[in-house]
């Protein structure tokens, strides 16, 4: 059955190893972006750093229920639920000790999968902000997930470690997620003016020439802004040029 017509979210793992892409910023975005489309949404932070917690207005430090309690105490997923119409499983602390406490646990990759099973008809997309590696953390979010989401730095170094993603993507969908699609890749921090950056976005649509490269999201200070209010960017600058982009990945992400 197609999952657009199954009842279940559709769970989309936001992903590269590489930090400072703009994982978080693209995934608490394009979240109001699908929920201001009539879509329930819930976002999983699963980056032991917090900051799509911290974004969406809440202290992992007095975060009292977290992802963490789910994937090591077989516990409930927790879910927050007020930020602009959309829900979210924080982190906490204790997911920084994920990996190391789960070292020895047999079928460790399936935990947030299991868990998530739990709440997938309460949603139309679960989107997971994944740590900027490719540890266990990032692997129990891809297969969790029915896609993967590629945001990819517009720079001379955007695409270093794309070849270790896709050994990645290949060894999950072969075995252990073997219906993981790819959602396409973003081009992210992009600025028209440097033609490092315009290069390196052609070398992106060249390199996922076989999926769907999405408008790029423009470098611009504002997101900045939009993280301390603690505010979606079109909430504070509806005009913006990367919000006509955003409009568009959802739109993409809703139809496909």
């Amino acid at each position: 059955m197609d999952i657009k017509d199954s009842g279940l979210a559709r769970i989309i793992s936001l992903v590269n190893q590489a930090g400072g892409v703009g994982k978080t910023t693209l995934t608490s975005n394009l979240g109001f972006h699908l929920a201001e489309r009539g879509a329930r949404v819930l976002l999983v932070d699963m980056d032991p750093q917090a900051s799509l917690t911290r974004q969406l207005g809440h202290n992992p430090r007095t975060v009292e229920k977290a992802v963490a309690h789910t994937l090591l105490q077989d516990e409930p997923i927790p879910v927050l639920s007020d930020w602009h119409q959309v829900d979210l499983v924080p982190s906490n602390n204790n997911s920084a000790m994920l990996e190391s406490a789960l070292a020895q646990t047999a079928d460790k990759e399936v935990l947030l999968k299991q868990g998530l099973q739990t709440i997938r008809n309460q949603y139309d997309f679960i989107l997971i902000d994944c740590p900027p590696s490719l540890g266990l953390s990032s692997i129990m979010s891809l297969v969790a997930s029915t896609h993967v989401l590629i945001p990819i730095k517009a720079s001379d170094k955007g695409l270093e470690g794309a070849d270790n993603l896709g050994d990645t993507l290949r060894r999950i969908t072969t075995k252990a997620n073997k219906c993981l699609r790819i959602a396409g890749a973003v081009p992210m921090m992009f600025d028209k003016r440097k033609v490092i950056h315009r290069t390196s976005n052609e070398h992106i649509k060249r390199t996922f020439g076989k999926f769907v490269v999405h408008p790029p999201i423009p470098e611009s200070t504002d997101f900045e802004k939009s993280w301390r209010a603690r505010t979606p960017l079109a909430k504070l600058f509806p005009n913006h040029p990367a919000v006509q982009s955003l409009q568009a990945i959802a739109a993409h992400l809703e139809t496909h």
